[in-house]
């Protein structure tokens, strides 16, 4: 009765402080508020009282522990409860894929125009070059949709959605190289060791299962390896924020998570007898020391235990019908493939994981983008069609926002030979396009232009910040209140300078 009882105080001040932070100007919270009634409100919070001790009977990870803070919640009721983030490593060709420049076919082999670049910063990998010769696309665009979005034509599939998804083509970063632009993208800052947006969203939302991570990140193997660039853990990291707010990575090969099954010769009742164990010592250092990370690794010794039953059954595909390979394509029953992985994050988001992260190579198209673009386009539209659709089909598509895009975009002038067959482009990060889906976006939206060689922006800038803005947005937050102290100060994703969530592209 006494754990009953803390559990309702902690329940209902986390309540109450959610309360406090709700904008009642906010439109989309107006209608929310208007239905919440004194009695719904303490109602809804003996419920969740008597559920979290049901979940302590049930040996189950119920609440936070002794010290630690309770996740914030929302600040107004989000469209989007999932989000699944594709990011394309190495910078995806703005040009070649979304951003159609018809006139710069007159333009072949001739010189950039110093009064486009004006001088802007280039990387070392070109800023020697002699000259910087046009290289317009060699790949056929068409018009598709109501909302007449230019694709190219290595994107047929993706070509019949576009209705679906609305386009940022006017993202631009102050980043240059890889690893800060990386950084910047997935943590708002291009210095590393801050939290990532999936970590942001685990703290900010918690968990909607008890068995399975609130935030998972896979690698996919790109179909061409030509030009592999380096990616680490420490982009999927909590940074400042409570170490339970980390993804945990599956991988793509072997046991999806290492050290998942017990070793041989220990018995479940031997792993479960070690983690009380474990468990009664770490309670131990918690009250001597007070580290609010002592209950993290109790929490995640608890989950890994859950995980021995709950994993195996998420990985066994042999359940999925035929008609689920028709719409990934065939290569989603070969582990570690881009279509495999998005069909995981299809049923990890069907099993209540709050933020799945996949990061797919080999997009750094330094040259021969004849040779390489093809495969990359082949590795993701087929995938991203089938996770769109199946996402509808199951009554998913408008919680669950997708999110597909790089850490810049590519030069319109080519790096190394030029030839109208083949050509290479450096990283530009003044201006590139990203997508997103479901989630409460707005379908057909196309928001940003650039100019006529795809190298300034010249229409409804959207930088990093905008976007992060928009995505808690779409979650339920507002972003300048989506904080966490540390060291004295208020932390957030956005950073200390201005930004804002774009209306535009949200339904």
């Amino acid at each position: 009765m006494i754990y009953l009882e803390e559990c309702q105080q902690r329940e209902m001040a986390a309540m109450a402080r959610r309360a406090e932070t709700i904008d009642i100007n906010h439109p989309e919270a107006q209608d929310w508020l208007q239905a919440e009634s004194r009695r719904q409100f303490l109602g809804r919070g003996m419920k969740s009282a008597l559920g979290l001790a049901a979940m302590s009977a049930l040996g189950k990870s119920a609440s936070a522990g002794p010290g630690r803070q309770l996740y914030p919640g929302s600040h107004f009721p989000g469209k989007a409860k999932h989000v699944i983030y594709l990011h394309m490593l190495g910078g995806p060709s703005q040009l070649d894929l979304y951003d159609y420049k018809p006139n710069l076919h007159e333009w072949y082999d001739k010189d950039l125009p110093e009064t486009v670049r004006k001088g802007q910063r280039l990387t070392t990998m070109t800023s020697g070059q002699a000259r910087f010769p046009i290289a317009p696309t060699k790949y056929k665009f068409a018009q598709h949709g109501k909302s007449g979005m230019w694709v190219t034509e290595l994107l047929p599939q993706t070509a019949k959605m576009v209705d679906d998804m609305c386009f940022i083509r006017s993202m631009h970063t102050e980043a240059i190289n890889h690893e800060p632009a990386i950084t910047n993208m997935q943590t708002g800052n291009q210095v590393t060791g801050r939290p990532c947006i999936g970590a942001w969203t685990s703290y900010g939302l918690g968990t909607l299962n008890q068995n399975l991570p609130t935030f998972v990140v896979m690698v996919a193997q790109p179909s061409n390896t030509e030009q592999i660039q380096a990616i680490s853990a420490r982009l999927w990291q909590a940074g400042y924020l409570p170490g339970q707010h980390a993804a945990t990575s599956f991988r793509s090969t072997g046991d999806p998570i290492l050290f998942i099954n017990n070793p041989r010769g220990v018995p479940s009742h031997v792993r479960r007898s070690t983690l009380d164990g474990l468990r009664a010592l770490n309670e131990m250092t918690y009250k001597t020391v007070g580290d609010d990370e002592t209950n993290t690794r109790i929490e995640q010794y608890e989950l890994a235990y859950r995980m021995q039953s709950s994993v195996p059954e998420l990985t066994d595909l042999k359940s999925e019908p035929d008609d689920t390979y028709k719409l990934y394509g065939e290569e989603a029953r070969k582990p570690g493939t881009f279509a495999y992985t998005t069909l995981m994050a299809r049923r990890m988001v069907e099993r209540g994981v709050r933020f799945v992260q996949v990061y797919l190579n080999n997009w750094d198209t330094h040259s021969n983008v004849s040779g390489r673009l093809p495969m990359q386009c082949k590795d993701v539209d087929q995938a991203c069609y089938g996770l769109i659709q199946d996402l509808k089909r199951r009554g998913l598509f408008e919680s669950t926002l997708i999110i597909w895009g790089g850490e810049f975009g590519r030069t319109v002038y080519s790096q190394g030979g030029l030839t109208k067959e083949n050509y290479g482009r450096d990283h530009h990060p003044r201006c590139f396009t990203m997508w997103m889906a479901g989630g409460g976006t707005k379908g057909g939206a196309i928001y940003g232009e650039t100019d006529d060689f795809s190298y300034n922006i010249v229409k409804d800038p959207c930088h990093i910040h905008d976007f992060h803005a928009t995505v808690l947005h779409l979650l339920g937050f507002d972003h300048e209140r989506l904080t966490y102290r540390h060291q004295g100060l208020d932390f957030r994703l956005t950073g200390v300078e201005s930004a804002k969530a774009i209306k535009e592209l949200i339904a």
